[in-house]
């Protein structure tokens, strides 16, 4: 038996476990830590590699680990998984993610900085306000169409239904008006993000570049920027396009390729804003006409319009790797003659 050279760790709120391993992928310690003695623990043993999970706290624990010199991994959860024998239990997880991190092909995710970290709490929260303003809006729009009140979809047409709160019974008029002020607190609340996400796409150089491309605004410039990992980290754009769940679903087999629907795996946020802007270039393209020969002319001609966007999102989510990775603006490709 070795020294060890890699440790898997298996965290939690409190109780942490660590599955040492030599060169050899041989069993040096299994040792189970609370949380106030896990940095004492580590900054005992030797610099070496250090495999956790990518869930929650993964990129406190992995900055703290990095500071005391070792090499920190984080596996995607979905990863590990094949690796845990019968029983899952935590010494089978911290073991697991072991074996895991010592493959040869193991992806590996990105320690995130705490700047990074922070950029990414403002577009999770302002999704949060916006779920909760579409709930406020639907439970307004449920609760006076069984008055008989109902307005045409869009959160344009809402003002319609609170006109008419002071035409319901008295009894129900306060608790509707309560959902109203409710509803525009959080309209203040996301527009005070909105202001704060574009102010920081315009101090942004890549971000700057990025809003150069059809269909990315500030804030979908902004989360680029904030979410997406490093652009090296691609072999090329399509690999980027497939972490964000916009390639199809293989089933392949027998020398037969099977493709099917979007995979919607990744990174949920980023795909959404793709999908929504290549939604608004088609909508422009169909008001104003596509240009003659163009590819999405083409693409419009024959196939539905959802499977367009979708389409467009990929090609934008390849651009946007193209000018991370290498520098430069968009650039309209020019026309065959």
């Amino acid at each position: 038996m070795g020294d060890v050279t890699i440790i898997g760790l298996d965290i939690a709120k409190s109780v942490f476990q660590a599955h040492g391993a030599d060169a050899a992928g041989s069993v040096v310690f299994r040792k189970k830590l609370n949380r106030s003695r896990l940095l004492a623990f580590f900054a005992a043993q030797p610099p070496c590699v250090v495999a956790m999970e990518a869930c929650a706290g993964a990129h406190h624990w992995g900055r703290e680990l990095a500071a005391q010199g070792h090499t920190v991994r984080l596996i995607p959860p979905a990863y590990v998984k094949p690796f845990v024998k019968r029983q899952k239990n935590d010494e089978a997880d911290a073991e697991a993610i072991c074996e895991a991190a010592q493959r040869p092909t193991m992806r590996f995710v990105p320690v995130k900085t705490e700047a990074q970290q922070a950029s990414g709490v403002v577009f999770r929260a302002r999704d949060l306000l916006v779920r909760q303003r579409t709930q406020i809006t639907n439970a307004n729009r449920g609760h006076l169409a069984e008055y008989g009140h109902v307005a045409p979809k869009g959160v344009c047409y809402v003002e319609r239904l609170i006109e008419r709160i002071d035409s319901l019974p008295p009894a129900a008029q306060p608790a509707l008006r309560g959902l109203v002020q409710a509803m525009r607190a959080l309209e203040e609340q996301i527009a005070g993000l909105d202001r704060e996400i574009a102010l920081r796409a315009k101090e942004d150089e890549a971000a700057r570049r990025l809003m150069t491309i059809p269909g990315i605004g500030p804030v979908t410039a902004a989360a680029m920027a904030a979410l997406a990992p490093d652009p090296q980290a691609f072999r090329c754009g399509r690999d980027f396009a497939a972490w964000l769940g916009l390639t199809p679903l293989q089933r392949s087999t027998g020398g037969k390729q099977k493709l099917g629907q979007i995979t919607r795996m990744g990174e949920r946020t980023l795909r959404r804003l793709l999908v929504i802007g290549a939604s608004a270039v088609i909508k422009q393209a169909l008001l104003r006409g596509a240009p003659a020969g163009s590819w999405l002319a083409q693409m419009l001609a024959r196939k539905p319009r959802m499977l367009v966007a979708v389409a467009l999102a990929n090609k934008t989510a390849r651009i946007v790797w193209a000018l991370l990775a290498k520098g430069g603006i968009y650039r309209a490709p020019a026309l065959a003659a």
